[in-house]
């Protein structure tokens, strides 16, 4: 559980490292694992009756791509600004897991990629074409197309 102290009529900055585990970021069957460590640093601005509070998480990501299926990891940094209502503060603390958890699951991309051109792997021999170019022949016709390669060859 992360808890950030709130200071009346003011700012309060906060930086914490943290693990997965006190924030309960799941890990997926995938493949996909975060890194044991995320750093949170931010501010609680006290804007009467609500509390703004602001910040960023650091984090690592290990995954496999989802084209390649090669191993590889990626340093994330997610921005968060949420109001916090005064009924959600318990004894001048404001608990932040949730919101934390939230951004950081929200901002997962859809594809898993090493690097954003990831050419994948051959459909036909399986060779990872990042890292050479087999002499397969990947041509596809196009099949609203296939019946033009007929018309030609009459």
């Amino acid at each position: 559980m992360v808890k950030v102290q709130i200071t009346k009529n003011g700012l309060t900055p906060f930086k914490f490292i943290v693990s997965t585990k006190d924030i309960d970021l799941i890990n997926d069957v995938d493949g996909n694992k975060f890194n044991d460590e995320i750093e949170i640093t931010g501010n609680v601005v006290d804007g009467g009756k609500l509390f703004n509070v602001e910040g960023t998480i650091k984090c690592q990501k290990s995954f496999i791509c989802d084209r390649c299926l090669v191993q590889s990891t990626e340093n994330q940094i997610h921005n968060f600004n949420e109001e916090v209502e005064i009924q959600d503060v318990d004894d001048g603390f404001v608990d932040i897991t949730e919101m934390i958890r939230d951004t950081v699951m929200a901002a997962q991309p859809i594809k898993n990629l090493c690097k954003e051109d990831c050419k994948g792997l051959c459909p036909i021999c399986g060779a990872n074409l990042n890292e050479n170019e087999c002499n397969c022949d990947r041509f596809v016709v196009d099949p609203r197309l296939e019946a033009l390669k007929n018309f030609l060859q009459e």
